[in-house]
């Protein structure tokens, strides 16, 4: 059973930063315990552990039942995404910090307790992340965070490089929603509409969204590589063709909610949509002659145009009073 603090512990007299882990579950049987077992291995107290379950058609629920003391789990009866299922996790840990995890991360024992000493020792920080490595192959970085290209192309850095070039503390961009640390304090300065993930993303690139969101409102983000993670995501190894058209849809659909709500028309950012314009057009192009069968996210794409703006004029207001 683990032990559990008040969220308003920060205010009593030595106590120290609740921390919630929250985890999504859709046919994660095969990965679900032993997240679990690492995520109850670590050496800084957990205050609450959810776990949502998207209407999974496997023996995720079995595979769940011997943790029933240990964790709040909410079953849906249907499949909220990735950033509904988060939203929802999130807010019913009600703690300080949110460790935010895919079921096929195994955290080392430390991976939260060196991520919020670095994010207490500086308010301005409001999420951080550790190293990522392959679980096919430990020496090899599966991400040290995201990064963003002039063309607006978020990627995980040092992903595919040997672990030893990624040793250094830094700040970055914005990080991985496989195994994301947020202060609270972050969630409810950038949420819209109630809403810290973008639930129009439903997964993919929700990660990124947030990302952007935070910068353009202030806060940094950092890497921890003294925190460290296993990080399965088979699928990426197997290229593009590996990827189910479902994913492939997704993706590239909340690239362009990414763009509509997030990117700047600005004369300091006016130089990159040359760039940008000319990434979009020869994609469009690959995708004309070599995957057809994404044009049918366009008319998602046109119909959540309006609904992208009047997000990103929420956040330009909040951007203007900070």
């Amino acid at each position: 059973m683990i032990s559990l603090l008040h969220s308003d512990s920060r205010d009593a007299e030595g106590a120290i930063p609740t921390l919630g882990v929250c985890i999504v579950t859709y046919n994660s049987e095969s990965d679900i315990a032993d997240c679990l077992q690492a995520v109850l291995a670590q050496t800084y107290p957990i205050a609450r552990i959810v776990v949502v379950d998207n209407a999974s058609a496997d023996g995720t629920l079995n595979a769940l039942a011997p943790y029933a003391d240990s964790i709040t789990l909410i079953a849906s009866s249907t499949n909220t995404g990735f950033a509904g299922g988060q939203n929802i996790a999130i807010k019913q840990a009600g703690t300080d910090y949110v460790l935010v995890l895919n079921p096929d991360v195994r955290l080392q024992p430390h991976y939260a307790s060196r991520i919020i000493e670095a994010m207490e020792a500086d308010s301005g920080i409001g999420s951080g992340c550790g190293l990522l490595v392959r679980a096919d192959d430990n020496a090899v970085v599966d991400s040290t965070g995201l990064a963003m290209s002039r063309t607006r192309q978020a990627t995980d850095r040092g992903a595919g490089e040997a672990v030893n070039r990624w040793q250094t503390q830094d700040e970055v961009f914005g990080v991985s929603g496989a195994a994301a640390l947020y202060a609270s304090r972050m969630i409810a300065d950038i949420s819209v509409d109630g809403q810290f993930f973008d639930e129009t993303f439903f997964a993919y690139k929700e990660d990124v969204d947030v990302a952007w969101r935070a910068r353009a409102l202030g806060w940094r983000a950092v890497y921890i590589p003294t925190a460290m993670a296993v990080h399965g995501r088979g699928w990426k190894q197997g290229g593009r063709r590996a990827i189910s058209i479902w994913v492939r849809q997704h993706s590239y659909q909340n690239q362009w909610f990414l763009l509509f709500k997030n990117e700047q028309m600005s004369w300091h950012s006016f130089y990159a949509w040359p760039l940008i314009a000319a990434k979009e057009l020869a994609k469009l192009g690959y995708i004309i002659l070599r995957e057809p069968g994404l044009l049918g996210c366009w008319p998602q794409i046109v119909r959540v145009l309006p609904e992208m703006l009047r997000k990103r004029r929420i956040i330009n207001k909040k951007r203007s009073k900070g």
